[in-house]
């Protein structure tokens, strides 16, 4: 991912790649601190502007452009995958509504980010306002532990992500048997 944004300043770069989905701000805070070596409050501000610019978009358009484009194959599938993979992982979510919206993003792990926020609060039919709260909070939040975890290198981030990922597949074990 870095490689293809060489030539770009250091910041322009840690702001793109905070506003991609899957990476987001997640992945723009290792980057920012770690590969760039740029200070801790600039990398925090430069991943949370460029992680929530496209949270307003989502929530006002999301629906009127899948609505538009389900008419073709490639669009449907790509919004029916999304929006199933959203009513999943918003079934806890929609029990604590915005609480849950909010603590969904916070948790800084692939997958929980201000892009599925947004897909989620769609698919739950969140009023906006509420949506983009819940969701800024969430986003700072996560940004706030990645920057503190980023401070002690790339070490201390891998074992960070391996205890959040193991601990979430051993919640997502204990769902998948308890539903059946």
């Amino acid at each position: 991912m870095v490689e293809h944004l060489k030539g770009l300043p250091p910041e322009i770069a840690v702001f793109i790649i905070s506003a991609l989905p899957v990476f987001e701000l997640r992945g723009a805070i290792p980057i920012g601190v770690i590969y760039y070596n740029l200070p801790l409050w600039k990398v925090f501000l430069i991943s949370l502007t460029g992680n929530l610019l496209p949270v307003p978009f989502l929530l006002l358009l999301l629906r009127p452009i899948s609505t538009l484009t389900s008419r073709w194959w490639l669009t449907k599938k790509f919004f029916d995958f999304l929006y199933n993979r959203a009513r999943r992982k918003g079934v806890s979510i929609k029990r604590l509504k915005i609480l849950g919206l909010y603590l969904f993003v916070a948790i800084p792990i692939p997958g929980t980010g201000a892009w599925m926020g947004s897909v989620i609060a769609e698919v739950l039919n969140m009023d906006f306002k509420s949506s983009f709260l819940a969701i800024s909070l969430g986003v700072i939040t996560a940004g706030i532990v990645l920057t503190f975890v980023s401070s002690f290198g790339i070490m201390a981030v891998i074992v960070f992500f391996g205890i959040i990922l193991f601990f979430s597949y051993i919640i997502s074990r204990n769902e998948g048997t308890s539903n059946q």
